[in-house]
């Protein structure tokens, strides 16, 4: 079946729920047994890893048809649900670490995960090597002997930078400097692309995560994560994410599965609009230059044809040096254009960003201010003519 097909298709069950065409919501702590023996193979089961309901922590019907829904379009083996997207990135980080442990990172990954390596991974002995995202099979020369994790973002945070993803994971799998740590993992952030657009195992994945919060979700009213896995990552994944309590409230699952029934006619719009907007804001005198990989000029451009199906809603550009004043003149009035963290959603937004507080390795050569844009399902004529008056005040505050 085709993607669109499988997202309408997967996780659901009517047959066996009199007929309901969407999957239902359990509210569920305890799971009763009818007899001694049902109990006892409950915990056989889970004990072997089986997937069943045998505490609403562990998971219900609602929590698996979105697990499914997930695997089915991103190619994984089995997928995991979590409260939030930064939920799903340490939770997957911790499952492969221990203290001693090193990660190499992209210097333009999400500023929560980089955190997360800069504070509680450092606290537990666990060292962090940020790497430069344009390394591609050069990440070679950067693994050491305790490394356990390679992590990408394609594109990265606030610069949209490519990574070359096959040629890292090549490298990485290919390394004997770990042999004695277990191997490497190679671990990407998939939330730009969704599972629609990019299919992280085809490139030589072995965990990629999303913060399901953005595209999944596409309503900007939910948090929660996903995080998928091959075959041999899975138990790790779920061992630990069992033991750190991870669990997503069954509301929010059932909005995210009913959220994701529609992703590829939003994707599709998103990526439209998005290109559409972007192309206006390349002939703007004060933008001094565009970071869209799916536009034929941006530097990452032949990385997201050959690895990527399709773009999603956001990107960033680049002002001419100007005051803040100016600048403020140009978002603050913006009629269609919220202006807030988080993306993914119908709607746009605007946000002022600094690479410069992001970034320890690769230096942002730029001096004007960094926007971030993510363009909603609006009309792109009403956007375009709201940019426009921002534009027009921005000159006038000059």
């Amino acid at each position: 079946m085709k993607d669109e097909t499988k997202l309408v298709t997967t996780g659901r069950d009517p047959k066996n729920n009199h007929g309901v065409v969407n999957p239902p919501v359990y509210h569920a702590s305890t799971i009763l047994h009818p007899t001694l023996d049902a109990l006892e193979s409950s915990r056989e089961r889970r004990a072997s890893g089986e997937r069943g309901v045998y505490y609403g922590r562990r998971g219900t019907p609602t929590t698996f048809s979105l697990e499914d829904m997930v695997c089915a379009v991103e190619g994984g083996d089995r997928c995991m649900v979590y409260p939030s997207g930064l939920a799903a990135i340490s939770a997957s980080l911790l499952s492969f670490l221990k203290a001693g442990d090193h990660i190499l990172m992209a210097d333009a990954v999400y500023g929560p995960a980089r955190r997360f390596c800069d504070g509680l991974a450092a606290r537990l002995d666990i060292t962090t090597t940020f790497y430069d995202p344009a390394i591609g099979a050069g990440i070679a020369d950067l693994i050491q002997e305790n490394t356990r994790i390679v992590y990408v973002e394609a594109p990265g945070t606030a610069t949209f930078v490519m990574q070359d993803i096959p040629a890292i994971a090549k490298a990485a799998h290919c390394s004997t400097k770990p042999a004695a740590n277990g191997g490497l993992v190679v671990m990407m952030d998939n939330t730009w692309a969704s599972p629609l657009y990019c299919k992280p195992f085809e490139l030589g994945v072995d965990v990629s995560i999303q913060a399901g919060t953005k595209y999944i979700v596409g309503h900007s009213d939910v948090m929660i994560g996903t995080a998928t896995a091959t075959k041999a990552a899975w138990p790790e994944l779920e061992a630990t994410s069992s033991m750190l309590g991870m669990a997503a409230g069954p509301d929010d699952v059932y909005l995210a599965q009913r959220g994701m029934r529609t992703l590829s006619v939003r994707m599709k719009q998103h990526w439209e609009n998005g290109l559409v907007v972007a192309e206006w804001l390349r002939s703007q005198e004060m933008v001094e230059c565009i970071m869209h990989p799916a536009l034929p000029d941006d530097p990452g451009h032949e990385l997201w044809k050959r690895d990527f199906r399709g773009a999603s809603g956001l990107f960033g550009i680049t002002l001419k040096p100007c005051p803040r004043s100016a600048v403020a003149a140009l978002v603050d009035d913006l009629e269609l254009f919220g202006m807030g963290a988080s993306w993914g959603g119908y709607e746009s937004l605007i946000l002022p960003t600094d690479p410069n507080s992001m970034r320890s390795v690769t230096p942002w050569p730029y001096e004007g201010q960094c926007m971030r844009f993510h363009i909603g399902l609006e009309s792109p004529d009403d956007l375009i003519a709201d940019l426009a008056a921002g534009f027009k005040r921005l000159k006038a505050a000059m």
